[in-house]
């Protein structure tokens, strides 16, 4: 296994299962972060991950850590938190916002810079990329974005600036996007904090199995179109006799 240089003038890249198993998934390095190389990334389940200023690195780890919408669980202590109705939840209101927000990290390096922030903008603008904004009265307290892929969501990155703000971002996104048939979200690598909102590690090959399934699945364009996600279930009425 060795680590493959991308070519300038082709889209191509190698297959996943011939990424290095230390560091886990690194498969190509160079490139560039055009729209259509992104895309082309992200349909093979591969994802760009690099500290800025240094050449792009491409990776598709195994396992995979990925969440399953229909099943996030809910605890008690959010959903009383949510009955204090503490936030307004949008969709693709401030993409630009939600992504300088998840690159601010004065106390780490972060892996978001310039470059990248114009790239997923750029994706943003065709379509592609999609954002989730939690607002406490005017001000931007949480948030997350990533792109799709059909009935799948490429979660890259989140943020919170108050407690629980970017539980509600993921907890509404997923309720909010079963709706509509989404079925998967590719949280990359399984941390304490992916684990602890309710992603779980699946085999690389299960994974791109299943993405390449769901990224044919066609969801409804009102699904990405801006609006506001309630924080918590509308109750169905009660039904009358």
């Amino acid at each position: 296994m060795r680590i493959v240089k991308l070519s300038p003038q082709s889209l191509a890249f190698p297959s996943p299962e011939g990424a290095l198993r230390d560091p886990n998934g690194l498969l190509a390095i160079g490139g560039d972060l055009t729209p259509s190389r992104l895309l082309a990334a992200y349909e093979r389940g591969i994802f760009p991950w690099y500290s800025p200023g240094e050449a792009i690195l491409w990776w598709s780890p195994d396992p995979r850590a990925v969440m399953f919408p229909a099943e996030h669980h809910v605890s008690r202590s959010l959903k009383r938190f949510l009955r204090a109705n503490p936030f307004r939840i949008t969709l693709n209101q401030d993409f630009a916002a939600v992504i300088a927000a998840c690159a601010y990290r004065p106390d780490e390096r972060t892996w978001i810079g310039p470059e990248v922030q114009q790239a997923y903008l750029q994706l943003h603008q065709q379509g592609h990329a999609h954002s989730v904004e939690v607002w406490q009265e005017d001000k931007l307290v949480g948030g997350l974005y990533g792109v799709a892929q059909g009935a799948l969501f490429c979660g890259e990155s989140m943020f919170s600036r108050t407690t629980n703000a970017s539980k509600c971002a993921l907890m509404a996104f997923c309720r909010h996007f079963a709706a509509y048939g989404g079925e998967l979200v590719d949280c990359q690598v399984l941390n304490a904090h992916t684990a602890s909102l309710g992603a779980k590690e699946i085999p690389r090959r299960q994974f791109l199995q299943l993405l390449s399934h769901l990224q044919r699945r066609v969801l409804a364009p009102e699904c990405w179109q801006p609006q506001v996600i309630p924080p918590h279930p509308v109750e169905p009425p009660s039904p009358t006799n």
